[in-house]
């Protein structure tokens, strides 16, 4: 396995003495509060990654303090990360989660540099920094201190209803640099939803993180992200999921085509195969050789949906402001008549309530197809 120089040198009774290949770089824990799970705890080495150069992401920086993710959505894009670890991008991914246990300590140093420009940082990025493991090892308040305190703007992606606990600290992190706040939804059918991510809070529990954080006064925007062809995409579920979007006080929503790179593809075409068999023609069509579909799909997804932002006050000319949002901070939504869906590029403001870079207020644009090895969003 890939753990040099991650010694945890700990001698504890609930350590597992299982992976004798690393034994003596790595502490495997079970508990009780977490059946099913196995947290292996490591000393991280950094903190901040860098956004290759060549990235088209309106952020630099990224910190990710768990891999693997409990979540178990079935076509999670960050699944082949596992294999990083020789674990597999499946069950592994879902069960075995690796904690970066000294994230806070190392950041803080990272942060305290001087030649730390306080450029802008996402989480949620690859694995969701709000999944049960930090129920357990509490890292984001350590996190979100240390940015705020450091002057650094931040923005957060998770599915993660675990967020409304640290919604006073969020609250007090937006009077001292720019944050931006967005939740994750893909499905609403409740079947659907126990079968592609079962590990996630139910639709109705990330409505409600997003009214309290509207309530707390801090932009939040949805990621509808992400659509699935021919089962969330008809006109009834978007319709259905953008009106309970907008009664919940979202800022501003993205809508993102689902894209199948190795390691998601191969968990997702099986339990296509299995549950909805009558559409595998329709997928093998769509991602042929690729992980992302075809140009006139996304079109035809941009026409489907803007009519629907403007029905619930969503697009650009009343959705921010319907809900008293900074203008400031509004995000591009697909159905903007500058943004679209342009050959190449998907809208979204960065993470909603983030500054997008360049004009403030414009819509950004991030790549359909990233670079390699860029971590994208959390779908």
């Amino acid at each position: 396995m890939r753990w040099d120089a991650q010694r945890l040198d700990l001698d504890d009774p609930t350590t597992l003495p299982g992976m004798p290949s690393i034994r003596g770089l790595l502490r495997s824990v079970q508990v009780p509060e977490f059946p099913g799970l196995t947290f292996h705890e490591v000393r991280a080495k950094s903190a901040l990654n860098r956004v290759p150069g060549q990235s088209a992401m309106p952020f630099p920086y990224t910190i990710n303090p768990y891999r693997g993710c409990s979540h178990s959505c079935v076509y999670c894009f960050a699944r082949r990360t596992h294999e990083w670890l020789e674990l597999d991008s499946g069950r592994d991914f879902d069960t075995q989660v690796v904690v970066k246990t000294n994230l806070v300590q190392v950041l803080r140093r990272e942060l305290a540099r001087p030649t730390w420009q306080r450029e802008h940082v996402a989480l949620g990025t690859n694995t969701d920094p709000y999944q049960r493991a930090e129920g357990r090892y509490r890292l984001m308040p350590g996190v979100i201190r240390a940015l705020a305190e450091s002057g650094t703007p931040f923005s957060i992606l998770t599915k993660g209803t675990l967020l409304r606990r640290d919604v006073p600290l969020l609250a007090e992190a937006a009077r001292d640099v720019p944050l931006g706040l967005g939740i994750s939804m893909a499905i609403w059918d409740d079947d659907l939803h126990a079968g592609l991510e079962p590990g996630v809070p139910s639709p109705r529990a990330r409505l409600d993180l997003v009214k309290a954080l509207a309530d707390a006064g801090l932009p939040c925007g949805v990621f509808l992200a992400p659509v699935l062809p021919g089962l969330t995409d008809g006109t009834a579920e978007l319709d259905a999921a953008l009106e309970a979007i907008a009664a919940a006080g979202a800022t501003g929503v993205t809508v993102i085509p689902l894209h199948l790179r190795p390691g998601a593809r191969e968990w997702f075409t099986a339990w296509l195969a299995r549950e909805r068999p009558e559409l595998v023609p329709r997928y093998q069509q769509l991602y042929a050789r690729r992980a992302y579909v075809p140009a006139d799909y996304r079109s035809w997804l941009s026409r489907r949906v803007a009519p629907l932002l403007a029905k619930h006050g969503l697009d650009r000319q009343s959705g921010g402001a319907a809900r008293k949002a900074d203008p400031a901070i509004a995000v591009g939504v697909p159905g903007d008549p500058e943004v679209g869906f342009p050959e190449g590029s998907l809208p979204t403001g960065g993470l909603p309530g983030a500054r997008p870079k360049g004009e403030v207020g414009s819509p950004t644009c991030v790549p359909a197809k990233p670079a390699a090895g860029e971590q994208l969003a959390l779908m």
